[in-house]
């Protein structure tokens, strides 16, 4: 049995739709119906007259099931454009962290020097802990709860993948 490397079927989606009830559940429900996973999903209305809103679905597969999943959210009624990112060409993800530090002391410092070094910042402290905010690709939040556990990882929530394409040109 071959093991395929799942970093190498990762497709980042994004899919413009009508701000309306139940788009959501439409999308998310064509996803579980088929069985295929959605490894982040984050939504946010895009328009002024909040109209339009923009989703970014994580996922994995083989490019005919990432074929299939296209074909089948461009279906959906209020979906006016499905694009990947990932076949698209150049393009910029970044996801936001909230990461929550207990420590006193050496592991104290440790943690905000650490946290200097990934550009984080302190949006929240108290005597024992911080609330750090981070953001940027997945393997830099990867990296920076790593070296927190060590020092007192407390919580940590993540606003899942946002992604765009590069240049001039919307997507």
């Amino acid at each position: 049995m071959k093991i395929q490397h799942r970093e190498a079927e990762r497709h980042v989606l994004t899919v413009v739709v009508d701000n309306e009830p139940g788009i959501l559940a439409k999308i998310t429900g064509l996803f579980t119906a088929r069985g295929y996973n959605i490894d982040s999903l984050t939504v946010a209305d895009i328009s002024e007259d909040h109209a339009i809103s923009r989703i970014t679905v994580v996922t994995g597969g083989p490019p005919q099931v990432i074929d299939q999943i296209m074909a089948q959210l461009e279906r959906l009624v209020p979906v006016h454009r499905v694009t990947d990112l990932t076949d698209e060409g150049p393009h910029v993800e970044r996801e936001l962290a909230l990461v929550k530090v207990r420590g006193t002391g050496e592991n104290r410092v440790e943690a905000l020097r650490i946290a200097d070094v990934f550009r984080a910042s302190v949006v929240d402290t108290t005597t024992e802990s911080f609330v750090f905010e981070l953001t940027g690709a997945k393997d830099k939040i990867d990296n920076f709860v790593a070296l927190m556990r060590s020092l007192g990882l407390v919580e940590v929530g993540r606003s899942g993948v946002v992604g765009m394409m590069r240049g001039s040109e919307g997507s």
